[in-house]
């Protein structure tokens, strides 16, 4: 069950990380733009820390405070929740 759960956080953190980049890249080229819903959702489902690490290292959205404030904090208290489910 563990194991599971570990491919899980893992999973969405890829997916995170990867529509926050698909979305700067939009962003940059014009095109349709990936919803804030969507990539809120995502960052709640359990990907907030890679969203975070492609906020800072693409550099988007790091100027809506919403985003900017909410995910760092949204990461720590994710971690702190899979500390305490592992253990």
């Amino acid at each position: 069950m563990e194991k599971i759960f570990l491919l899980y956080l893992l999973f969405i953190n890829l997916l995170s990380y990867g529509l926050f980049c698909a979305d700067k890249h939009r962003a940059k080229c014009g095109k349709y733009r990936i919803p804030e819903k969507v990539l809120w959702l995502v960052s709640l489902l359990g990907g907030a820390t890679f969203g975070y690490f492609a906020m800072l290292f693409v550099r988007h959205k790091t100027k809506h405070f919403s985003f900017a404030f909410f995910m760092p904090i949204l990461s720590v208290i994710q971690a702190v929740l899979v500390l305490l489910i592992l253990n």
